[in-house]
This record gives C-alpha cells, structure tokens and sequence, in this order.
C-alpha cells in the first residue's frame, strides 16, 4: 500500500457513497455478482483514474469474489481522499496525488506486485510494463480490458508487432463506451474543469478543438451551447467535413492559432500544438489537453519560448514570453477534466464501467481460450449494457415483430 494519508478516508467515502445512486447499472451488478462470483479466486489490477466512480467500480469487483488491487492511470488524477477510503476497507491501494513520473511508475508496479490473473487498463502503461519490463508478474495473467482510445491505439500496434503477448479487449470500442463517455463524458467534464479552473466566461470566445474524434465531438458540442465560436483542426478529411457539416470553422491549427482563445486537444497523437503555433497565439491565450497523454501541448516548446514560468492560480501555469504575451497551460499539459476536476459524470461512468464488470466476467470465463490479440467486447454485453441503463432510467423502447425480423434477415 501506498497513499498520501488514510485519516483522509472518511472524506473519500463520502465522495463514493455520491456516486452510487448515480450508478444504478453497476449497482445491479454488484448485487448480481455478490450471488454469482464471478471473480472467486482471482487477483485483479485496475490502474483507471482513481478517484470515487473508479473506487465504487473497484468495490463491486470486490464483490464479484476478486483480490483488487488499486492504482491510477495519470499522475495528477488520483484523489488521495478516495484512495485512503480503498485503503481503509483493505484493498491494496498504490498512489498519491502529484506523484512523479517515477513514483508514478512504482505505483503501478506495486498494484502489479500480486501478479495478476486479470488487468483493466487505461492509457496501457500496465500491458506496457506486463510486456517488456516485468513480464514475470504476469506469469498468471489470462487476459485484460483497455479503457481508453490511446490505450488502445498502443494496443494494436503491439499486435501488428506480435508484441503482444496476452489476449486484450477493447472496452473502449464498444458503444456503450465511446458514443456516451468520449462524447459527452469527456464534452461535460472537460468543460466543467475549464469554468472551475479559470472561472471565465466562454460565451463569445473562439474555442479551437484538435481532434474530431467522439471526444473533440463532445467538446465542440459543449462549447457550442456555452456560446463560444468553434474552430475544429484535423487531419483525417472524413472527420474535418462531419466538423464543418456541424457547422463549425475548420482552420489548419497555423491558422487556428491566431484566432483562438481557448485551445483544447483531444488527438491521441503528440505535438499537436507546437512552438511555430505558439508564436501566433494572443496574449493570455489558454492551452489544455484532453487527451490521455500529456504529449499533445509541446511543453518543450512551451519553455523554450518563455523567458519565466508563473504558477498563476491552481492548475495554472503561466509561461512569459519575451514579447509580453502570456501563454496560460491548464493542469499542466494532462488531461485537464480528471487532472484539474473530477472526472466524466457518475451516470457517464455507470456505462463505462458495466462494460468494463461485465467484460471482465466474460475474460474470468473464457480468457483462458483465448490467444494473445486485441478483441471487440461482444455484441451482447454492449447490448446488455444498454438495455440495462434504458431500464434504470425508465425507458423502453419498441420490440421488431416476427414478420419485421424476417424482413430485416434476423
């Protein structure tokens, strides 16, 4: 175990017990897993964003009969409050706010340290240090979920590479996964933490979006209904004319620099927003980074322009240029609604994660039969997902007649 203070834990609770009612799917599995035990006798690591939806997402695999172990995915986005709560019920919990990239690093070693039958993964820093570093803690290792698109990204470049050598499936693929948290998770939260942070208005302002992917999608929405005028960049042409068709600005990022206020990434790729952008910008310009990496912002560039670097207010950084522009970096260049706010909504979180609970039951069943690869979750979780969450909000929805199926070839 490693955290910050456990006299923090009642707080942590508090923030857990939030979240639950917001939660009804996940706690429909947890009562269901309590009964089946999906998970008896095996150990699991989950390094996603520790904070409280990941926290009640580890209680319910719990639950399911699984030894969990406990660890985040970014430096920056774990709430030493929840992780003394964890810690508190006896779960082995490694990580602190603020840690550094080395402390980081042992963290998830340390959540690793049980040698896993089962990993949930998020960015693929586990599957990382599973397939080159330390491949003797995964010696128990049937197979693991990935939460997130970068994660997945490096997922299949291993494949392609036949470095891969566990099975993987793609949480972050299904439907329950990226039409709802990508698009209005990521939408939501990454706006939320932009007004908390800067507390400045964003009706009026030019908000450039990188990336029109289902998180720049969400993002561009919101800024939308808050009022900004929206410059989206992108290099897949597909994407940038569902932007324009959207009716948002499509501008190369050369040219988006000079007019934006508000920069937001959500690319998946690195040196997106560099120094020859940098130098365009107006004073007081704000830059921040959706993406699991913080790779996006050339921070390098960054610091090689500025003559000084300001702490201006938390998760603001100001870096001085020599002309008298400032340039503000939120949260230091991480992904800014987890790094400098809480996360995507509850509800948001419910979808993701009975993906995740459900997929991972699917994994303790027949991973085993499984060869080393990246896999789709299956049609029926997803499905199943969904009709769940329909069903807790009340909704229902029509039903294909036998003649209709017969029309369709079902």
């Amino acid at each position: 175990m490693n955290i910050r203070d456990i006299t923090l834990a009642p707080s942590g609770r508090d923030k857990i017990d939030w979240v639950k009612p917001a939660m009804p799917v996940l706690s429909g599995l947890e009562r269901e897993f309590r009964k089946t035990l999906p998970f008896r006798g095996l150990r699991m690591t989950i390094s996603i964003h520790l904070e409280a939806k990941t926290a009640y997402f580890a209680q319910v695999l719990r639950a399911g009969g699984a030894d969990v172990a406990v660890t985040g995915c970014n430096p920056l986005s774990t709430q030493d409050d929840v992780a003394a709560a964890l810690a508190a019920e006896g779960f082995d919990v490694c990580g602190v706010t603020g840690a550094t990239m080395e402390q980081y690093h042992e963290h998830l070693l340390g959540a690793l340290a049980h040698k896993p039958h089962l990993i949930i993964d998020d960015g693929g820093d586990l599957t990382e240090i599973l397939a080159d570093e330390r491949p003797d803690l995964a010696v128990n290792l049937i197979a693991g979920t990935e939460e997130t698109t970068t994660g997945v990204h490096r997922l299949h470049s291993r494949a392609k590479a036949g470095t891969l050598p566990f099975p993987m499936m793609a949480v972050n693929d299904a439907k329950c996964k990226y039409l709802f948290d990508n698009r209005y998770g990521t939408g939501q939260s990454v706006w939320a933490s932009i007004l908390h942070v800067t507390n400045l208005v964003i009706a009026s302002k030019t908000v450039v979006v990188a990336g029109y992917g289902w998180c720049g999608r969400g993002i561009a929405m919101r800024a939308d209904a808050l009022g900004a005028k929206v410059v989206v960049t992108e290099v897949d042409p597909h994407r940038a004319l569902e932007a324009a068709m959207d009716g948002y600005t499509v501008l190369p990022m050369e040219n988006a620099a000079e007019v934006g206020d508000i920069f937001v990434t959500a690319t998946g790729c690195r040196d997106v927003i560099r120094k020859e952008h940098m130098a365009r910008m107006k004073n007081e310009a704000i830059l921040c980074n959706a993406g699991h990496f913080d790779v996006e912002i050339s921070i390098p560039d960054l610091r090689a322009l500025a003559e000084s670097v300001r702490q201006r207010k938390p998760s603001i950084e100001g870096y001085y240029l020599p002309d008298g522009r400032v340039l503000n970096l939120l949260a230091e260049g991480r992904l800014v609604n987890l790094a400098a706010g809480n996360g995507h909504p509850a509800e948001i979180m419910d979808l993701s994660f009975a993906v995740q609970a459900l997929t991972a039951a699917h994994l303790a069943d027949i991973g085993r039969t499984l060869t080393p690869g990246v896999y789709n979750v299956p049609e029926r979780i997803d499905r199943d997902v969904a009709v769940r969450k329909l069903a807790a909000m009340g909704l229902t929805i029509d039903v294909l007649s036998s003649g209709q199926r017969a029309y369709l070839g079902f």
